[in-house]
Formats: C-alpha cells, sequence, structure tokens
C-alpha cells in the first residue's frame, strides 16, 4: 500500500468520524478543538484538516476566523418514501417554500423540447423559471416547461406560493401521478451562484424530472439545481433474494 493511500485512508476514517459526530447536532454547535481531535484520533494535524476541508467545502462544516469550527446550516430534507408497488411517493420537503418568478412566457417548442414533451413541434410551452426560498433562504432554481394548452390562464402569482401539482388537480384538471427523475452532482454557474448566494462552482444537485398524469400524458419537464449544502434526499430501500 503506497503512502499516498495510507493517507488517504486515514482521511476518510477522520471524515466519517466527524460526520457521525455531527449527526446530531444543532446548526451553528462548536467541534472540538484539532488538538483533541488529533489526540482523540491519532492522526496528524495535517490529516484532520484535510477532513475537515472536505466537510467545509460540503457545506456540512463553517470555520470562523479565530473562533474555530462549527456545525452547517440545517439542511432541508425531501424524503421518497417506498410504496407497496415498488415506486416512491415523495411527500413534501421540510420547510415553508415561496418562490421568485424568474422567467414566464410562452414559446413554440422546436424540434428537441417537442420530442420531451411529446407535441408537434409548433405547439406552445409555457417556460418557468423560478427561484425556490424555503425559510427566507434561496434553496434552489426550478427551469420548468409544460404543454401551454395544458395550462391556459396560468399566471406568474399561481406559481409563488402553494403545491404546484393541486393547482394542477384542482383547477386544470391535470391529474399529476408518476414521474423519472434523475439527481446528479453537479456545481453552480455564475448565475445560478449569484442568485443561491453561493461561490461560483459550489457542489450542487442537479435534478432532472419528466412528470406524467394519470392518463399517462407527459405534462411536465423540469431541470432544477438545488444547493448542495442545504437540500438532501432520503430514500427507503427494500431488499429481496435478487438484490445486488
Amino acid at each position: 500500500m503506497t503512502l499516498n493511500m495510507r493517507a488517504g485512508l486515514k482521511r476518510d476514517r477522520v471524515r466519517d468520524f466527524l460526520l457521525d459526530f455531527i449527526a446530531d447536532k444543532r446548526p451553528g454547535e462548536a467541534i472540538p478543538s484539532e488538538r483533541d481531535l488529533c489526540k482523540e484520533l491519532g492522526v496528524s494535524r495535517p490529516t484532520l484538516r484535510a477532513a475537515i476541508d472536505d466537510l467545509v467545502r460540503s457545506g456540512l462544516l463553517v470555520r470562523e476566523h479565530g473562533r474555530g469550527t462549527f456545525t452547517g446550516p440545517h439542511r432541508v430534507t425531501q424524503a421518497l418514501a417506498a410504496t407497496p408497488s415498488g415506486s416512491f411517493y415523495a411527500p413534501p420537503a421540510e420547510g415553508h417554500w415561496l418562490s421568485r418568478i424568474l422567467e414566464f412566457g410562452l414559446a413554440p417548442a422546436g424540434p428537441q423540447l417537442a420530442t420531451r414533451l411529446q407535441l408537434s413541434p409548433a405547439d406552445p410551452v409555457l417556460r418557468v423559471v423560478r427561484l425556490r426560498i424555503v425559510d427566507d433562504e434561496p434553496m434552489a432554481i426550478e427551469r420548468i416547461q409544460l404543454p401551454g394548452a395544458l395550462v391556459e390562464g396560468l399566471v406568474p402569482a399561481d406559481m409563488e406560493s402553494g403545491s404546484f401539482y393541486r393547482l394542477l388537480r384542482e383547477r386544470f384538471g391535470v391529474d399529476v401521478r408518476s414521474a423519472v427523475q434523475t439527481i446528479e452532482a453537479t456545481v453552480t454557474d455564475e448565475t445560478e451562484a449569484e442568485l443561491l448566494h453561493v461561490p461560483q462552482h459550489f457542489p450542487a444537485l442537479g435534478v432532472e424530472r419528466t412528470t406524467r398524469d394519470a392518463d399517462g400524458r407527459i405534462v411536465e419537464f423540469v431541470r432544477s439545481i438545488y444547493r448542495g449544502d442545504r437540500y438532501r434526499v432520503t430514500s427507503e430501500l427494500h431488499f429481496d433474494a435478487n438484490s445486488g
């Protein structure tokens, strides 16, 4: 085993220890001093600092010059709950969610988006970009594309608060039932960083979702970016004899 590999394993062990330590802590609580942690874990100060640096970059820890290192802000959790059929139910995420509308307008679908939404290229598509705010903090940017014929009469104020899917169901008769969603690691660009109040190239979660109604029609295509330091997704998994 090489020297670099040993150092990496030590850093991972320290990181795991710190993750367990802060798991039950409230936001803003101090962690032990570097001297105490080095003594308890039996590692050098550079190894400890490298592990802390990783957690600072991910937003789980916050350094304050002259004061020490503290647990990061609370993360909003979106739970995915398994159903008997093997799919997932998405209950509302934590916190009080509001939106600021950044873009709102109709335009022809065009070839690529028409394929995604199963429309003709000339069909109107409503594009909505909104900044999602949770408990007064910017959390995400959503870029939503909807078949215009489904939501005639929708105005920007309709999407500033409340459940959008409930609005679709109650006002427009669109009964949202299923979606295919992917989540992957990404970073913010300059505009996203400014809107989300984070540095450029800050760790984030990129979410892409295609949503269908009870009749199987595609009713929405969304690309979103969530702050990596404030948002997390948890899911309940079930295993059987064929699980890997």
